[in-house]
């Protein structure tokens, strides 16, 4: 029982620790090159505008009471416009990510609010596409909004916008702010999965 007790509490520690190292973190911070979604590169052929990147841009965009009213009207804007429908991206490749569909499943919602950002003069290499996991496990599509107060994620899922931290899902994924057609793997995530992991671990023995 004490042996428990102390891996427990141990088990507590160490989440607790991993957790604070990632809120005290406000960028998320990208790891090693891996594939771009095979619907983004789809989606560059066919968009080729929304693919592109400015080395001469800023990455990261002042939080002002204006961009904060930018982020929050676009975040509003497109979730109400698009109406949200399951698309089956099966191999006959007849559904792809779309800007401003009628309707449309978050890589929609996504690559929307992007656009409409670019077009309002905000820099590409500030707004990243990012995949997560929800906990739930299912796959997901956000946009990243790097600002001088952190990373902001707008979701069709949420209302609200909010730092990466805030959230619960699982990141995977995310765009290169070099090169928009690029992506890598986020370094959170191998922080938060070691979490899940210790969770799963202890309640094996439970």
């Amino acid at each position: 029982m004490v042996a428990l007790l102390v891996s427990t509490l141990a088990i507590g520690t160490s989440s607790a620790q991993a957790r604070s190292r990632l809120l005290d973190d406000p960028l998320l911070t990208e790891a090693s090159p891996t594939l771009a979604p095979f619907q983004h590169v789809r989606f560059c052929l066919r968009y080729p505008a929304e693919c592109k990147s400015n080395p001469s841009e800023d990455d990261s965009i002042e939080l002002t009471g204006k961009n904060s009213e930018l982020l929050t009207r676009v975040n509003h804007d497109v979730n109400a416009a698009i109406i949200p429908a399951t698309k089956s991206y099966g191999t006959k490749l007849k559904d792809g990510w779309t800007i401003a569909p009628s309707m449309g499943d978050c890589n929609d919602y996504a690559v929307t609010k992007r656009h409409e950002l670019l077009q309002s003069g905000l820099p590409a290499k500030a707004l990243r596409l990012a995949v997560v996991k929800t906990p739930s496990e299912m796959g997901h599509l956000v946009l990243l909004v790097a600002t001088t107060k952190g990373d902001m994620v707008l979701d069709n899922l949420a209302e609200a916008i909010r730092p990466w931290q805030s959230t619960d899902y699982h990141w995977l994924k995310i765009q290169s702010a070099r090169d928009a057609r690029f992506w890598y793997d986020i370094k959170a995530s191998r922080a938060l999965q070691s979490q899940a992991d210790q969770r799963q671990h202890f309640a094996q023995w439970r």
